[in-house]
């Protein structure tokens, strides 16, 4: 499994937890920053999301103030369903029910520990398809209808 992950200036201190902590779990990842600069997240979720999109990624990880205009960003990226999470249920059934390929995060919500948790959660859980499946279709279809 291959990650793609990125954050604004906002989440920079949670992306760099989760980063060692992926580090420990030998887990690869592409970092595309920020690398505590200023920085737009639109411009960082549009370069995650790319990776994702092309198969290079499997999903991704971003991370702004409160995860929620990184999560806005990026799913307007076609093909890509990012769920901004700060709870363990979320985390597990966004990846069990709608196939989220990104799960955001907030640097101003979550501490290094809880994000590490909902990682977790959110990699070891695997889409169970089955009667979600139609909503992923009608989802994709409203991504084609753009």
């Amino acid at each position: 499994m291959k990650l793609s992950v990125g954050c604004d200036h906002g989440g920079y201190e949670l992306k760099e937890a989760v980063l060692k902590h992926l580090d420990e779990k030998g887990i690869a990842y592409i970092d595309c920053g920020c690398h505590g600069e200023s920085v737009d997240y639109p411009v960082i979720a549009k370069e995650v999301c790319s990776h994702i999109v092309s198969g290079e990624c499997e999903c991704g990880l971003l991370f702004c103030g409160t995860g929620i205009g990184i999560s806005m960003a990026a799913n307007k990226v076609k093909g890509i369903r990012a769920a901004c999470c700060s709870d363990y249920y979320s985390a597990k059934y966004t990846k069990m029910h709608n196939n989220a390929n990104v799960l955001c995060m907030g640097g101003r919500v979550l501490g290094p520990g809880a994000a590490c948790e909902l990682v977790d959660v959110y990699l070891e859980t695997e889409y169970e398809g089955g009667r979600h499946q139609r909503r992923i279709d009608m989802l994709t279809e409203l991504d084609n209808e753009r």
